[in-house]
C-alpha cells in the first residue's frame, strides 16, 4: 500500500514539474497596409444612371517581422448612384471590376477564388432606383497584388449591369354618386 502512495505522489511531482506547458510562441503581429488611391473618389456615368465612387483605397494585411501576406488585397469604397432618368426605372443587378496597366492591358488576378464583382442588395429599395432615386453600396472587391507595383496601375474599369424599365404614372377618375344623387 505505502508503494502505491508513493507511485502516485511520484507521478503527479512528474507531472506538475516535468510536464508543464512550454511557454508559447508569441503571436505574429498582423498590419494592415493601406495604399491610396489617387484620385480617392471619381464621378460615375452609366446610361441614365450618375453618381460618383468614394473612399478608394487598397488594403492587405501583413506580418509585420517577416511582411508575409496574411489576407490579400482588397479595393474598399462607397458606389453611389441616382437614377437621373425621367420615364425609366433601373433594376440595379450587379457590377464587376477590371483593373488595366499603364499599356491598357487587363491585369489578371492570380488565382480563380478571388471575387472582382459586385451584388447589389436583393428585394430590397438598393435594387430598384425609380427616377430620382439613389443608392450607397459599400464596395469590397479583391484587387491583383501585381498591380501594386509602382506605376502598374493605370485604371479601374466598373461595368454596371442594370435593366431599365419604363416608368410611367397614370391618374384615373372615376365618376361616382352617392346614394343615388
Amino acid at each position: 500500500m505505502w508503494m502505491r502512495v508513493m507511485t502516485v505522489i511520484a507521478g503527479v511531482a512528474a507531472m506538475m514539474l516535468g510536464c508543464g506547458q512550454n511557454p508559447s510562441a508569441p503571436a505574429a503581429v498582423v498590419e494592415d497596409r493601406v495604399y491610396t488611391v489617387t484620385p480617392p473618389s471619381m464621378p460615375v456615368k452609366a446610361g441614365v444612371m450618375t453618381g460618383e465612387v468614394t473612399d478608394m483605397k487598397i488594403t492587405e494585411r501583413v506580418e509585420k517581422d517577416s511582411g508575409s501576406v496574411v489576407s490579400p488585397a482588397k479595393l474598399t469604397g462607397k458606389l453611389k448612384l441616382q437614377n437621373s432618368s425621367t420615364d425609366q426605372t433601373i433594376r440595379l443587378i450587379g457590377g464587376k471590376f477590371q483593373f488595366s496597366d499603364a499599356d491598357g492591358k487587363p491585369i489578371l488576378i492570380e488565382e480563380k477564388k478571388f471575387e472582382r464583382s459586385i451584388k447589389f442588395q436583393t428585394y430590397g429599395a438598393a435594387e430598384r432606383l425609380d427616377p430620382g432615386q439613389d443608392a450607397t453600396q459599400a464596395l469590397d472587391v479583391d484587387f491583383p497584388a501585381v498591380a501594386l507595383k509602382a506605376k502598374k496601375l493605370k485604371e479601374i474599369r466598373l461595368e454596371l449591369t442594370y435593366l431599365p424599365s419604363p416608368y410611367k404614372a397614370d391618374t384615373v377618375n372615376f365618376a361616382v354618386s352617392i346614394g343615388g344623387q
